[in-house]
């Protein structure tokens, strides 16, 4: 079913207009053809039917381009739209609608959280290699921050090591969950710059400073181990790595020698209220597809929806959608008034936002019954996504403290809080 977007009173006319024009590619475009876009890749498929599949991907790319949609998250002189956080947001609920939209529209992780980092901190020529073939398409990214032994809430843990030796960095370490790893053509690596008596037993590999250093994927030293199975899946495209002795110039460091931690907290301040974005249009389609079964269903002589259980269902759906979708354009607000003024309320959607998309497509499933958690519809995905997404980029447990820590501060100072800013 297409989903039915009009234009929002209280927005200017430049945001509704990125929204309808949005919304028209993601019904005519789209969503008519999911099942083709992301079908699972089979060993019978053709050489013929996997280029068909390549060149409608392409065909709405280039739609996307024409219509002036293309990367809203980068700058107009990257080729993006240039939005704020607050037109984005409006953007993204209506494109996240439908499965997989985000890579049609230039704006998919990890490729969208790396290119923020290279905006910021590349040189040019690093611009010119690594950022803009990423906008093009002609290159593919991923970003190497988790170490399976140390805990990834906590990034002071990080002990991969950079040994500065003449004009190059020999990178030695172990990572997971590195995003993209099977078709990126560079890792984003976050390290520490460490000397070499480090590297001996017993050495101080915990307190170097940090810093973010672009690897090929093709590099001597870089073995991909795996691909990590998630919820029952063998291989996903998230990977473990390990880098062992490579080596890579010093010109591949992204700004300078301790800024890896500041560069970190950029792009995933960033990617924590586009995952909540995400999240809103994917819980307005599951919130359409639960209404339009109950609205539909014979049960028991009368409709599903008759029944009072599935009534709540409906309200209590309602409630969380438009909770978590306010929060998160608050928050969009905030930020583009400075990060640090919107710290808070981004670790209070990052905590809200995805037990809120759990809840609504959990209800979903209970409405379509059996065929809920069936391959048949998108439901069970948008689950593991949602209850992924209460780990991903920082715990609850993380956010909620640092929510205390800051309310508790400004309350110390004499302040109290003030929820209207």
């Amino acid at each position: 079913m297409a989903m039915n977007c009009k234009p929002v009173p209280t927005l200017d006319d430049r945001i509704n207009d990125i929204r309808m024009r949005t919304a028209e590619i993601i019904n005519n475009d789209v969503l008519p053809n999911e099942g083709k876009l992301w079908a699972a890749r089979h060993a019978d498929e053709t050489v013929a039917e996997r280029a068909e599949v390549l060149e409608l991907r392409a065909d709405i790319q280039e739609k996307v381009k024409k219509a002036g949609l293309w990367a809203p998250h980068l700058p107009t002189e990257y080729g993006g739209m240039g939005l704020d956080f607050l037109a984005h947001a409006y953007m993204n609920e209506v494109l996240a609608y439908a499965i997989g939209a985000a890579k049609l529209f230039g704006v998919v992780a990890p490729n969208s959280g790396n290119q923020k980092i290279l905006v910021k901190y590349g040189t040019e020529q690093q611009k010119q290699d690594w950022l803009l073939p990423t906008i093009e398409g002609t290159m593919e990214s991923g970003f190497s921050m988790t170490e399976p032994h140390n805990p990834g809430s906590d990034p002071r843990a990080i002990d991969t090591t950079a040994v500065l030796d003449g004009d190059h960095y020999v990178i030695n370490g172990h990572k997971w969950f590195t995003s993209n790893g099977i078709e990126a053509d560079f890792f984003i690596v976050m390290c520490r710059v460490v000397d070499k008596s480090a590297m001996e037993p017993g050495g101080d590999r915990k307190t170097g400073p940090m810093v973010q250093i672009i690897v090929p994927t093709a590099t001597k030293g870089v073995n991909i181990v795996r691909g990590i199975g998630v919820w029952g899946k063998r291989s996903t495209d998230h990977c473990e790595v390990k880098y062992e002795d490579v080596r890579v110039p010093v010109a591949n460091a992204l700004g300078r020698v301790g800024d890896g931690h500041q560069a970190a907290q950029d792009r995933l301040g960033a990617g924590r209220i586009y995952h909540c974005m995400n999240s809103i249009g994917q819980m307005w389609r599951a919130f359409d597809m639960m209404v339009h079964r109950a609205a539909t269903r014979q049960v028991h002589g009368g409709l599903l929806a008759d029944q009072q259980f599935t009534q709540g269902a409906i309200a209590d759906s309602y409630i969380d959608i438009q909770t978590a979708r306010l929060f998160t354009i608050h928050a969009a607000e905030k930020i583009d008034q400075g990060l640090s003024a919107a710290r808070t309320d981004i670790s209070a959607i990052k905590v809200y936002v995805p037990s809120a998309y759990t809840r609504v497509v959990d209800r979903a499933i209970q409405i379509w019954g059996a065929a809920g958690v069936s391959n048949d519809l998108p439901l069970f995905g948008m689950y593991q996504g949602a209850r992924t997404l209460r780990i991903a980029d920082g715990p609850d447990e993380v956010h909620k403290i640092l929510i205390a820590k800051n309310v508790l501060g400004r309350y110390a100072k004499g302040e109290g809080w003030d929820f209207g800013n």
